[in-house]
């Protein structure tokens, strides 16, 4: 504890709090309307499209943990309400006993199709609209660069 704290300046700081802002008002408004519009919870949209990114709409529970940074007993939950919902499948690992997969049904693929247009058209609106095409590449260099050192370095 004697390292010297690295206080936020000023512009640092409302940087910082802009952003947490900014991700927590449109993180907020983009679930509300999700849910709305859709009945999927924004977690319920970020398991979808996670299993819709790979081929054969299945991932392991670890490796979907992994990419919605949640802990294993919020994934074994969330995953057990879906699978109630009928939106997703539990899947036994023939190779390994411990391990199972996450599979996307037929109606988890029609949800997440029928509220993939709304949600795109919402993130528009609220979003995208409202920068200019330098700025949506300076912020995704950015995102792409912090995330790369958060990839580098998992708690």
């Amino acid at each position: 504890m004697d390292e010297e704290v690295r206080w936020l300046t000023a512009e640092e700081q409302h940087a910082w709090r802009s952003f947490v802002r900014l991700h927590e008002r449109l993180g907020g408004r983009l679930s509300r309307m999700l849910q709305s519009e859709s009945k999927l919870s924004a977690a319920d949209f970020g398991v979808l499209v996670n299993l819709t990114d790979v081929p054969d709409g299945r991932q392991r529970y670890q490796d979907l943990a992994r990419a919605l940074e949640w802990e294993k007993s919020r994934m074994s939950h969330h995953i057990a309400r879906m699978a109630g919902r009928g939106l997703v499948i539990r899947e036994e690992c023939p190779e390994d006993a411990r391990g199972a997969f996450v599979v996307i049904t037929d109606a988890g693929r029609m949800a997440i199709e029928a509220a993939a247009p709304l949600h795109v058209e919402a993130v528009r609106e609220l979003f995208l609209d409202h920068v200019t095409p330098a700025e949506l590449r300076t912020l995704a260099d950015i995102s792409d660069r912090v995330v790369a050192k958060l990839d580098d370095d998992p708690a």
